[in-house]
């Protein structure tokens, strides 16, 4: 097993990453000494395929374990399905020493730790994310959350898990489609602050898409590492942090336009971070082969780069405006200067930006 350690003083936590370690949690999990009462918090259909693994595990330590179930999909983040983990909490009679387990993706961490968040003023998360987006990215850094019709993530807390568990072993059983969501979302990580993991990713593609166990190791762990150590420089996003939106202001954008029903989070992030590199060049920051270098990796993943169909550039401004990302009225975009380092910027022309989105 490989571990990486987020460090945030008293509320540090580990992410451990390994094949074949689902069964092992329970051993982990006793060492964090919480009470005894746990709700695993998943969709029918990761449920179905590894909840009762999960709950053995537990169960085999002495933890009295439940369930809550909510429906699959991001068109289902929302305070509904807050609503409703919080209603059978109280029924199954969580006290403030219990758990929520989050075993799912990025939506189920999302909804699941935000929900610990507001139990009781707020109880312990453990993450088990079971997609390869979640694994990289969205299980780690302690951003909890649901969308709202008119913008993604807007309702939402930090609160950090106490503990990351990572089995490689479960992306056997994910979609292609959904891994190629989480490959766009390492990519990003290779462009922000890694030039070595991005040419890993260009270099090793068809290992990365064979899910390579060694490959895969490696690009999550990398991916953990640089995200733990942004998070433990800027926990709450009052600076460097914001640098893991690349790709994001755009990409959230296309989310809430398309109605969170079609397109998936990586695939947004992808054509986000191919029209955020065109700004970049546009406003003279980055040179052309830069954004040729990611246009070329997203398209060779098979990650969509260009706009969906009948998304107006002004209705993807107006939506953008709304976003947290925008502060005073001007938006905040995080823009390549190369591969491997980006900057911050903001107070850029409305008019040029839906030229370039027009492109």
């Amino acid at each position: 097993m490989e571990r990486v350690t987020v460090d945030l003083g008293d509320r540090s936590y580990e992410i451990v990453i390994g094949p074949g370690i689902l069964d092992a949690l329970g051993d982990e999990a006793v060492k964090l000494g919480t009470g005894e009462k746990m709700a695993i918090v998943s969709n029918p259909k990761v449920f179905g395929l590894y909840g009762e693994r999960v709950r053995r595990s537990l169960a085999g330590r002495g933890f009295n374990v439940g369930e809550v179930i909510i429906p699959d999909g991001e068109i289902h983040k929302n305070m509904d399905s807050v609503d409703h983990i919080l209603t059978e909490l109280l029924k199954m009679k969580l006290d403030r020493s219990s758990v929520v387990v989050a075993l799912g993706g990025g939506v189920i961490g999302d909804i699941a730790c935000f929900a610990a968040s507001l139990y009781m003023r707020g109880i312990a998360c453990l993450q088990v994310p079971t997609t390869l987006l979640s694994q990289v990215d969205s299980s780690v850094g302690g951003k909890t959350g649901v969308n709202h019709e008119l913008g993604k993530n807007m309702i939402g807390t930090f609160y950090q898990p106490s503990l990351v568990w990572i089995d490689i072993d479960v992306l056997q059983t994910l979609e292609r489609r959904e891994v190629l969501a989480g490959i766009a979302e390492v990519i990003k990580y290779g462009v922000i602050r890694d030039q070595d993991l991005f040419s890993f990713m260009k270099d090793n593609a068809q290992k990365v898409l064979e899910l390579d166990p060694d490959s895969i190791v490696h690009i999550i762990k990398r991916s953990c590492k640089i995200k733990a150590d942004i998070v433990s420089e800027d926990e709450r996003e009052a600076g460097v942090r914001a640098i893991l939106n690349f790709g994001h202001t755009i990409g959230h954008a296309l989310e809430t336009l398309t109605g969170y029903d079609k397109l998936l989070h990586g695939e947004a992030v992808s054509i986000g971070m191919c029209y955020e590199a065109i700004l970049s060049n546009a406003l003279g920051k980055t040179g052309d082969e830069t954004v040729r270098e990611i246009k070329s990796i997203v398209e060779d993943y098979g990650l969509p780069s260009g706009m969906p169909e009948g998304i107006a550039p002004g209705s993807i401004m107006d939506t953008m405006m709304l976003d947290k990302k925008a502060v005073g009225g001007s938006l905040r975009f995080i823009l390549p200067d190369r591969i491997g380092s980006v900057s911050i910027e903001k107070d850029i022309d409305k008019d040029y930006i839906i030229k370039v989105l027009r492109a």
